[in-house]
């Protein structure tokens, strides 16, 4: 999994920390203009936010540069953290922990060992199907049959979402892409930054024009001024940055879309699971933006599709 830096994705990082540079000058003079309780909030959410993008854009390029590997181990390790911060938000028995046990420290870390040999058949098939049949007999197997079917269900969702969706960000790199070969880093970078940058100009937009919430029992702060704002925008920068893909201008601009709007879908169905759980974060382990989750709520639901659309419709 040998990758290429070249010019581009050198200006590609370049261009992203130009815009964080930006966004902490923006952030600083921002305070300025803040009159009332809730513009100030909405400054320090904006800054914290700014802070934490500055080390997880670093930690990102590290992994980058180290080549295939230090990507995977970077999302091997974000999925284990995830996971636990699922976990911890569900209740579980004792009859669990040897599930558990299976899911954090054997499932998850075979399932980015397929990504590191570029084993397509078995890494798209580990978890939806030899997971998901082995974990329900592993708890039959510890006898607890109190809320099984609930206990059950929590532990594949759990599974589900914080380890194939997720793990199948750095499978980008395992696409064989016709005159794209060694540069899939590029394409994985494109897809979280426009992910993020969706997320970011809905929120924004959704500050500055928001008036019709989409579901305001689930999330009274997303209104549909902000998703389409926020996605519009977002596609249109993905669009723009067709160069470092093996899209299109048209076929950049499909794809950025199609993602922002499972994005969307992803935060949605994360702050429905947060309402039901009766908390605003998954965690704390990312200033300013909660937990794992919180940041990565968006790209589980979009990384899975983008990677098997592009798989489908671009790979040799």
């Amino acid at each position: 999994m040998n990758l290429v830096i070249d010019i581009q994705t050198i200006q590609l990082v370049t261009g992203t920390g130009i815009l964080l540079i930006l966004a902490t000058v923006v952030g600083r003079i921002m305070p300025r203009f803040a009159t009332s309780e809730g513009a100030t909030a909405t400054v320090a959410n904006f800054q914290a936010r700014t802070r934490s993008w500055w080390v997880m854009v670093a930690v990102f390029a590290l992994a980058m540069a180290t080549g295939g590997i230090g990507s995977i181990i970077l999302f091997g390790l974000t999925s284990f953290f995830a996971l636990r911060e699922f976990i911890t938000q569900t209740s579980t028995k004792a009859a669990d922990h040897r599930s558990l046990f299976w899911a954090f420290f054997v499932i998850t870390p075979l399932q980015y060992y397929l990504i590191y040999v570029q084993w397509y058949g078995l890494f798209a098939l580990l978890i939806p199907v030899y997971a998901f049949l082995f974990i329900p007999v592993r708890m039959a197997i510890a006898g607890d049959c109190e809320n099984f079917m609930e206990r059950l269900a929590k532990i594949q969702w759990g599974i589900m979402l914080c380890v194939f969706c997720i793990s199948h960000i750095p499978a980008i790199l395992m696409l064989d892409l016709a005159g794209y070969e060694g540069q899939n880093a590029k394409l994985l970078f494109w897809l979280v930054l426009v992910v993020q940058i969706s997320d970011v100009l809905q929120y924004v937009f959704g500050k500055t024009l928001g008036r019709h919430a989409i579901a305001p029992k689930v999330s009274p702060n997303k209104t549909w001024e902000g998703f389409w704002g926020g996605t519009l925008a977002a596609t249109g920068i993905g669009a723009a940055l067709w160069w470092v893909t093996p899209f299109t201008p048209l076929q950049a601009a499909g794809m950025a879309f199609i993602v922002n709007l499972l994005g969307f879908g992803g935060g949605l169905t994360m702050s429905a699971i947060k309402r039901d759980r009766g908390i605003k974060d998954f965690g704390n382990m990312i200033g300013g933006h909660g937990g794992m989750l919180d940041r990565l709520d968006s790209l589980c639901f979009a990384a899975p599709i983008f990677f098997h659309v592009t798989r489908f419709y671009f790979s040799n």
